[in-house]
């Protein structure tokens, strides 16, 4: 996303806008520093992406994880003692 200078931004206010309403939204900065951020309406909220493996280490798959609890489930189903 594009910044612009606020004296820029007042210059090229109406083609900012068509650009933003198009999709391509953009900050406006004072002194080199962000104040606002410029997005079309029907913009989606951005979302947090989790990143891959960010659970790696803290969670154990068992070796039998595709036949855990077999008799109990198939007690359940197919009824018995």
């Amino acid at each position: 996303m594009r910044t612009v200078d606020i004296d820029e931004a007042r210059q090229d206010l109406a083609r900012l806008v068509d650009s933003a309403a198009g999709g391509e939204g953009f900050i406006i900065a004072k002194d080199g520093k962000p104040l606002v951020k410029i997005v079309p309406l029907d913009a989606p909220p951005a979302r947090k992406v989790k990143r891959i493996g960010y659970l790696k280490g803290q969670i154990q798959v068992p070796d039998d994880f595709d036949t855990m609890f077999q008799d109990e489930i198939e007690k359940e189903f197919y009824g018995g003692e």
